[in-house]
């Protein structure tokens, strides 16, 4: 999916859900670089039929789910939700990213924006591989932020 499709279609729309102070251009960098580097924005469901889902694939038991929503009672509704509505899943994803206690990396700040998705995703892929692997994903990273970079400014 275009990138510019992408911000305009469903992450400026969830951005109008929240409170305004959620909406700024570096969240909306943030969320299209970890879109980007979960599902290319292709996969609403993670590859192989796992678990994760939503552009930002998001695991039942994870931060974006059964974090914000610990207090619904049925994490799994809300999970298959959001494979299928966008604009829910990049509210949630905006969320998970306010929870963390310091301010979103200023654009540009591609080193501190790796910072907040491993802080706020725990990416398992990162977690469990190698050396090797830990710099593919990096170096996928640099790639993925650039390339939002450049639709927001």
């Amino acid at each position: 999916m275009d990138l510019r499709e992408v911000r305009r279609s469903i992450i400026e729309p969830a951005l109008l859900l929240l409170p305004a102070k959620m909406e700024s251009p570096q969240a909306i960098v943030m969320l299209l670089a970890i879109g980007l580097q979960e599902s290319r924005f292709t996969y609403r469901r993670q590859m192989g039929n796992g678990p994760a889902k939503s552009f930002w694939q998001a695991e039942q038991g994870g931060g974006m789910v059964t974090g914000l929503l610990r207090y619904r009672v049925d994490s799994v509704r809300d999970l298959n939700a959001i494979e299928h509505d966008d604009i829910l899943a990049a509210g949630l994803a905006r969320l998970l990213l306010y929870t963390d206690p310091a301010r979103l990396p200023a654009l540009g700040d591609e080193s501190g924006a790796w910072d907040l998705y491993l802080r706020t995703w725990r990416p398992g892929a990162y977690s469990r591989g190698d050396a090797a692997q830990r710099a593919a994903l990096r170096k996928k990273w640099a790639a993925n932020y650039a390339a939002a970079l450049e639709v927001v400014q």
